[in-house]
């Protein structure tokens, strides 16, 4: 009985580190190469979808790229868009979405229970054709964080990193989107809510989601992403931001060698968006990037 006891008391000790082992946070490119999948796997499964989540996971990625938007009913749900967008979009009546109406359909207007009668999977898109076809509706950020855990704990894997990009311009204030600080405390509510501060990237072009997100939530990281256009140098970015970011995600075609030993210096890691090319992959590496955030993940394993 002695022995029976101490073996049960074995097997309770191992499962709890286990379980702590599952539940400890990846690097996310902090000390590795980070492979980001982008809006889940984009070209391989409907954006922005918890099946796009869950089959990045599969390739690999250890983050999970992926935008929000905020609802009429102060949902936050995942969208490249604050609106229903023309290449992914099926409506109610089962009709494609035309590319002059869709700003019509704006999500800031609608609850979430109306954005679950719009498809965003089964309309061919036509820039990525081998992306599969099926009903899918956009989801909360919230289900997603619970589809994904649950994954990865059938996998036995290391969980992935969030990195979230906050949908907003200053044109868009109270018309497409809240304000930026109510945008933010919406977020952080999904976030600490389901407590994976600790996994969470928050990214945005609209750097005051940036400013506002870091006098708030200081521990959390930040990525600021730029335009094929922006030519700010790294000093230009720091000032007008006010603090260090995280990341510097500027558009691939940005990158050299020079640019990515700059950023370095100021402690700051360079994960370049959206490369679809693995020989443009290969040449960012050795460029010496931190990262790369592509539609297709599984060029990271070919």
């Amino acid at each position: 009985m002695k022995i029976f006891s101490a073996f049960i008391v074995l097997l309770f000790i191992m499962s709890c580190s286990n379980q702590k082992t599952l539940q400890k946070p990846p690097s996310g490119g902090l000390g590795v190469f980070d492979k980001q999948g982008h809006r889940g796997c984009r070209g391989l499964m409907p954006e922005n979808t918890i099946p796009a989540m869950i089959y990045a996971l599969g390739l690999g990625v250890t983050t999970l790229e992926m935008d929000v938007v905020i609802t009429k009913d102060k949902k936050v749900i995942l969208s490249h868009e604050p609106w229903f967008g023309q290449e992914i979009t099926t409506k109610p009546d089962g009709s494609f979405m035309g590319p002059r109406e869709e700003r019509k359909f704006n999500i800031y207007w609608m609850t979430y229970e109306e954005t679950k009668t719009f498809d965003v999977g089964m309309k061919p898109h036509p820039r990525f054709p081998q992306q599969q076809k099926m009903k899918v509706t956009k989801p909360l950020l919230a289900d997603v964080i619970d589809s994904v855990n649950k994954d990865m704990m059938t996998r036995r894997r290391p969980f992935p990193y969030y990195n979230i990009e906050t949908k907003t311009n200053p044109d868009g204030d109270g018309v497409f989107h809240p304000r930026p600080d109510e945008f933010v405390e919406l977020l952080m509510a999904v976030i600490k809510g389901k407590k994976i501060e600790d996994q969470v990237i928050i990214q945005s072009f609209d750097f005051r989601t940036l400013k506002y997100l870091h006098e708030k939530y200081p521990a959390i990281k930040t990525a600021a992403l730029v335009e094929a256009t922006d030519k700010r140098n790294v000093d230009d970015l720091i000032k007008e931001l006010g603090f260090v970011p995280t990341i510097y995600s500027p558009a691939y075609q940005l990158v050299n060698a020079e640019l990515v030993r700059k950023y370095h210096k100021q402690n700051i890691k360079v994960i370049p968006w959206t490369v679809n090319d693995k020989e443009k992959i290969e040449e960012l590496k050795k460029m010496g990037v931190d990262g790369i955030i592509t539609d297709y993940p599984n060029l990271f394993n070919e």
